[in-house]
């Protein structure tokens, strides 16, 4: 799974396929032609309103594919880091990010590769030392 070039109409195409669900259906759930569908399939981004009803009815979060983007490439910002300081913002928080057993695999991969350093790891994808070293310890059993 490549989180860097993500091809989300390619993915929910995937997805269907798997599930087997039947055109008819999809059109009735997401109330729209065959011809939609397939445009969407060829689409490499989708709207998200659109997304969430595909997550619906093949139940799949298709959302965490973007989370996982997020977690490997985006680096923090000044401005989050000025906004946890003073408390200001009025989205919701989060406690926990998420990661998935691709990203742990990948993370892992490039440490068992000799790719990237532990410290490197810790520092590029602000993962947490105590995290990462249980993933490790975990990924010998």
């Amino acid at each position: 799974m490549n989180f860097k070039d993500i091809n989300i109409g390619l993915m929910v195409h995937t997805r269907v396929l798997e599930c087997k669900i039947e055109m008819p259906r999809l059109c009735k759930f997401l109330n729209c032609s065959e011809e939609d569908i397939l445009n969407m399939y060829k689409a490499k981004s989708l709207d998200s309103e659109v997304l969430l009803r595909w997550s619906r009815i093949l139940e799949y979060d298709f959302f965490r594919i973007y989370t996982q983007n997020l977690i490997l490439y985006a680096p923090p910002s000044a401005i989050t880091a000025n906004i946890k300081e003073k408390n200001e913002s009025q989205m919701p928080r989060f406690r926990k990010n998420i990661y998935t057993k691709e990203v742990i695999n990948f993370i892992l991969e490039l440490i068992n590769s000799g790719e990237k350093t532990k410290n490197q790891i810790i520092a590029e994808y602000n993962i947490p030392k105590t995290t990462l070293y249980k993933w490790i310890e975990k990924n010998r059993k």
